[in-house]
């Protein structure tokens, strides 16, 4: 699971065939306005709350609870599966990943970015409502996968729960994501990481 995250900055962002975006933004948690990429606006980088907000949902508080949806259950949980559904598929851009060790008997935190300061392209979906004024308004989740066997995601989380790990797409596999056209087809493509190289540091706060 992740609830803390860098998003990819600007100059990383610069280097991808779209325009950087055009807003603020900073480390993540629940509720951060963050960049992502929609199969709906595929050319440009839009601002999402970090935790899916469905279109029932009453108060966006819900994000504190929808910032990840697993695999398994994203078709039947209410806050994920018309988003699922429809085909709402985003990526969201990631310098690094923040998240807890327990090696030592007690949890530090630990950040986990990629070898090479490349960004890492992470699977998610959307949803979009209009506020008052009229203006999109855009939330996303991050998929995540079990990660019992993952040689990285498998060493974070308290010994006894689960271990889990976000989509982290192939670089070569961006376009693919965004354009499946059935669950089926992006079903398949929620695997592990095939990326060779993470770089793992304790970053306490």
């Amino acid at each position: 699971m992740c609830a803390n995250y860098r998003p990819s900055s600007r100059e990383v962002l610069a280097a991808l065939p779209l325009p950087p975006p055009d807003f603020s933004y900073s480390e993540a948690y629940p509720g951060s306005v963050v960049p992502i990429v929609t199969n709906f606006a595929p050319r440009e980088w839009v601002p999402a709350c970090f935790g899916l907000i469905p279109a029932w949902a009453k108060d966006a508080k819900i994000a504190r609870s929808t910032y990840n949806a697993r695999s398994e259950t994203v078709a039947e949980k209410p806050s994920f599966r018309s988003a699922w559904r429809r085909g709402q598929l985003c990526i969201i851009p990631a310098d690094a990943i923040y998240e807890p060790c327990y090696e030592t008997g007690k949890a530090v935190r630990w950040r986990i970015e990629r070898g090479g300061g490349k960004p890492m392209g992470i699977a998610g979906l959307w949803e979009r409502s209009l506020k008052d004024d009229g203006l999109p308004s855009w939330s996303m989740t991050m998929l995540t996968i079990n990660a019992d066997n993952d040689p990285v995601f498998r060493r974070f989380h308290k010994p006894e729960d689960e271990k889990r790990s976000v989509v982290i797409l192939p670089d070569d596999a961006w376009g693919d994501w965004l354009r499946c056209k059935s669950v089926e087809q992006a079903s398949r493509m929620l695997v592990p990481s095939e990326l060779e190289v993470f770089n793992l540091t304790p970053a306490p706060r």
